[in-house]
């Protein structure tokens, strides 16, 4: 018996196949091999083609079986984790009417922040527990204004995993978690917002049904189980956004505990157990996958946009001509601690939510031509990330969440030492490292919501922790100096 997740990034599009009686995972694949490519017609748009997605789960679908030595009437249930924030716009006929307006596209950002002084600041912040900001509402909002007579044409708004599940089974559908991270909900009330739907003018006739995160939303058609490979019927038993996902994949689902990713952006994500939300929106609080009115469970999102995609510059435009990531990473550790003064912030991929929403570029200060390298440039970036998730760590300290351990899958910038020891030591964190992948997560939610798993507890009993990074003790003053330094340097760049 078999479980199948699937992972829609804006990166690459990945599939792994679970064995539900061991938990252990026996296929993976993902496509496309080199990075998705997302179309920027002008600066701060992002976009991406929601059948180039369909296109690439088909063949990372075909790959995973195929290295798990699978069959597919074998796949017992099917998960989706998908990019959260994007937007997808389809007709009465579920025709896609326009590209997918994806997470890191900054079009809307006046338009949120409009709405947010107009609705109230306080209103939005206790009832949606964030600003609409740049999210999935102000995109629509966006649409509605610059593409009117498209705009007329909309049935459904949807989000990038809804769309998946939608080309699955036919049916359109979202979750509370969905609705939450696209500004929609109201968590006074629980219920989707009328603030926000009177303020933007939409119909609710453009939201989907929502059904819950764990359980059956809908089944294989046969023409699309012909199509990946699969069986007609097989259930689609778990959707969530690709932190709250990683998150679950960590097994982190209660108050206190810290998930992170470091891929093309990088995310520190927290539990909270109760309502609480930052006064600047600096960070983000969402419903968690196990989140139920009565008893809140809360993600609270610190999303840093230049991390994965810095590091990946680097490699490309600085670093000698075809070299691995892992030689890179070498490269980063001749360096001491500090970058001898080189400091780099990670900000030039759209709006930052962290610098409450400003929309800055990554900036290289003292930068000395007689000492400074290739080799200072790759330990300066991944040094400047990292500065970046403390910084954005101290402002959830200041809500309450306290940061001793981080955990984290074994994968992207987490790969790196340079990073993992600085994160370490400028936190005072441990890091737990763990052998798992939104894919992964994605399965063991499908098992969970297809009562294959009694529990949490039992779908990740097998999680396997890989390595445990504990803070040096003795460089501790190294790093915290180096990120003062870094830090009055940001400050100085944001300063109005």
């Amino acid at each position: 018996m078999y479980l199948l997740g699937c992972d829609i990034g804006s990166s690459s599009v990945k599939a792994s196949v679970v064995n539900a009686e061991t938990g252990l995972t026996v296929g993976s694949d993902f496509f496309p091999k080199e990075e998705a490519f997302i179309k920027a017609v002008k600066p701060g748009w992002a976009e991406q083609n929601p059948e180039d997605w369909w296109s690439y789960l088909k063949l990372a679908i075909a790959g995973a079986l195929r290295a798990a030595g699978v069959q597919g009437p074998d796949v017992k249930a099917i998960g989706i984790s998908y990019q959260m924030h994007g937007l997808v716009l389809v007709d009465k006929k579920k025709n896609v009417l326009r590209p997918s307006i994806i997470w890191c596209d900054s079009r809307a950002v006046s338009l949120g922040e409009h709405a947010f002084h107009s609705i109230g600041e306080e209103r939005c912040l206790s009832h949606l527990l964030n600003s609409p900001g740049n999210f999935t509402a102000s995109k629509l909002a966006w649409v509605k204004v610059n593409e009117p007579d498209l705009f007329d044409e909309v049935d459904k708004f949807m989000l990038p995993g809804d769309y998946i599940a939608m080309r699955m089974t036919g049916e359109i559908a979202t979750t509370v978690s969905g609705l939450s991270e696209g500004i929609f909900w109201d968590f006074k009330n629980n219920c989707v917002s009328s603030d926000l739907m009177a303020y933007y003018g939409f119909d609710d006739h453009l939201v989907p049904e929502i059904c819950t995160t764990f359980g059956v939303q809908g089944e294989l058609k046969l023409t699309v189980a012909d199509e990946l490979g699969l069986k007609k019927g097989t259930p689609v038993t778990y959707r969530a956004g690709d932190q709250p996902n990683n998150a679950l994949s960590l097994n982190v689902l209660n108050p206190g505990e810290i998930a992170a990713t470091g891929g093309t952006s990088g995310v520190v994500y927290g539990v909270n157990g109760h309502v609480n939300y930052d006064t600047h929106s600096r960070v983000n609080t969402f419903a968690h996958v196990n989140h139920a009115a009565d008893d809140p469970r809360l993600g609270v999102l610190l999303c840093i946009n230049g991390v994965g995609i810095l590091n990946s510059w680097i490699k490309k435009n600085v670093a000698p001509e075809g070299i691995s990531y892992d030689k890179l990473n070498e490269l980063a550790a001749t360096i001491p601690v500090g970058s001898e003064g080189l400091s780099i912030l990670p900000f030039g991929n759209g709006v930052e939510r962290m610098l409450e929403n400003r929309e800055s570029s990554c900036v290289v200060a003292g930068l000395n031509f007689n000492i400074h390298t290739k080799a200072h440039l790759a330990r300066a970036a991944q040094e400047g990330i990292v500065f970046a998730f403390k910084y954005g760590m101290d402002i959830m300290d200041e809500m309450g969440i306290k940061i001793d351990v981080i955990r984290a899958g074994y994968a992207n910038m987490f790969l790196s030492p340079v990073f993992r020891n600085t994160l370490a030591g400028v936190t005072g964190a441990v890091i737990e490292l763990y052998d798992t992948n939104g894919a992964v997560g994605a399965a063991k939610g499908a098992g969970i919501g297809a009562g294959i798993y009694k529990s949490a507890e039992e779908a990740f009993v097998s999680l396997k922790k890989i390595d445990v990074v504990e803070p040096d003790g003795l460089a501790a003053d190294k790093y915290c100096g180096a990120y003062e330094v870094w830090k009055e340097r940001l400050n100085r760049e944001i300063r109005p």
